[in-house]
């Protein structure tokens, strides 16, 4: 069998089995369905739509909220008025999951394994992939309403009733005014911080910047500065993390790490590129600054395997939008723990693909924290209904246990705060889709929806 993306890495998948697979769904499944094919709901009320056998996929629509990232929004409709939401990658593009929606018309959206296995041919690092990640949100958010039961619950079992929030904190030359920023974190409830390091904050200074734009010795002195004002702000046992280094050879990052150690942060995030990982590990053996990446990285095959199988970094970091959301994060996540490696969450997004994370962590035997990059957006939860608000509070979000995701979208703020005219406007632009000169229509060579290569089948369908 060969991988839907002809990954070479797909002789170790069966190494790096997860609990989070279709074996589980099932049981889910069979636990919630009653026998006379109605879903049971938590109220005690019914979906007395047709079985879930019938269930189609009819639609996929858009729109993009203006923040500090932008963030696009998708709906997955179905035949059965059900429909689930999800969050393309903060600062990507709805056509990034659009483009999906061929692939998907006509498709049981409760399959979410095989509809998920199809698609991932289509998925790439950084914000590509995005929309497969939106995707599997949205679907796991149909699944959930359809059976009554929240998103987690789908993925395995619920290990944590809260979720950690660490707050970023911005860059400023001005080391007291840095500090104040900090210590507002505190006031706002969080326990966890992380504070950005640009190596041009002492660019200014005599002899800190050296010919390859790295921190010279003595420029290091200064950056640790910026760490010593932040310690003694927010305390010595409040987790302290960094980030944005700039461009940073592997010699650099060592010298960067070593450095940082006196001030014990949690993590040293990107020191260099995520694919060096030869390079991490070295970092990692050098310091006992705890080294960090994985934002940009899809899939555990595709990006994640090779820093958890050689043991390269101390935490890994996926972004779930980025990483393939619920079930794929949940997969890299496990395997991560097999290896003794913690996980921290990237999250720079809305409440949708926020909600979603905090479904998959509430799962992870391995979870420190998750980011929040909304702290300073006043009209941040008003976006959603059906959490409790503040979403964030002292510091922690509350695991949903309503059905699916747990949030429906506030329909007069979204609209306040669109990027682009329109909310959820028609895309029949999308409905057929040209791959290697064929159309949908006639016979061509595929994947089919096992992964397997077909070079003589009749249609897609």
């Amino acid at each position: 069998m060969r991988h839907t993306n002809g990954s070479p890495f797909i002789s170790r998948r069966k190494a790096l089995k997860q609990a989070a697979g279709a074996g589980a769904l099932a049981g889910v499944f069979k636990l919630t369905e009653p026998s006379s094919g109605a879903q049971q709901r938590p109220s005690g009320s019914f979906n007395r739509n047709s079985a879930p056998s019938g269930l189609k996929i009819t639609d996929m629509r858009a729109c993009t909220i203006a923040a500090n990232y932008d963030y696009p929004i998708i709906r997955i409709d179905t035949n059965q008025g059900v429909y689930g939401l999800g969050e393309v990658r903060d600062a990507g593009w709805a056509g990034n999951a659009l483009i999906l929606k061929a692939h998907l018309l006509g498709r049981n959206p409760l399959e979410v394994d095989r509809v998920l296995r199809f698609i991932r041919q289509y998925a790439g690092q950084g914000r590509m992939g995005g929309g497969y990640s939106a995707v599997d949100i949205a679907l796991n958010d149909i699944a959930g309403k359809v059976y009554g039961v929240p998103a987690w619950k789908l993925v395995g079992e619920k290990k944590r009733d809260k979720i950690r929030v660490y707050a970023d904190t911005t860059g400023t030359t001005d080391i007291k005014k840095y500090a104040r920023r900090l210590t507002l974190r505190k006031k706002q409830g969080f326990t966890f911080l992380k504070m950005d390091l640009y190596t041009r904050l002492v660019a200014d200074r005599p002899g800190a910047i050296g010919p390859n734009g790295a921190a010279t010795d003595k420029g290091l002195e200064y950056l640790c500065e910026y760490i010593a004002a932040a310690r003694e702000a927010i305390g010595q046992d409040t987790p302290l993390a960094a980030d944005h280094f700039g461009r940073l050879s592997v010699e650099d990052a060592i010298r960067y790490a070593r450095a940082f150690e006196p001030y014990k942060l949690a993590w040293a995030e990107d020191l260099i590129p995520w694919r060096n990982w030869r390079g991490l590990k070295r970092i990692k053996e050098a310091t006992s600054t705890p080294v960090l990446t994985g934002e940009d990285i899809f899939g555990l095959e595709e990006g994640f395997f090779e820093l958890i199988e050689n043991e390269a970094v101390d935490l890994i970091h996926p972004d779930p939008g980025t990483s393939g959301a619920i079930r794929e994060t949940k997969r890299i996540a496990d395997a991560a723990h097999k290896k003794g490696i913690q996980a921290a969450v990237h999250m720079a997004g809305r409440p949708v693909g926020c909600m979603a994370a905090v479904h998959m962590c509430a799962t992870l035997d391995n979870f420190v924290v998750m980011e929040n990059h909304a702290v300073d957006m006043p009209w941040w939860d008003d976006l959603v209904t059906g959490v409790s608000k503040p979403i964030v509070k002292d510091g922690y979000i509350t695991v949903p246990d309503t059905p699916g995701i747990g949030v429906e979208l506030n329909e007069e703020v979204v609209k306040k705060h669109l990027r682009y005219p329109g909310y959820f406007e028609p895309t029949p632009m999308y409905d057929n889709y040209i791959i290697r000169g064929y159309h949908t229509a006639g016979p061509w060579p595929h994947y089919d929806d096992d992964g397997n290569w077909c070079d003589n089948c009749v249609s897609y369908q």
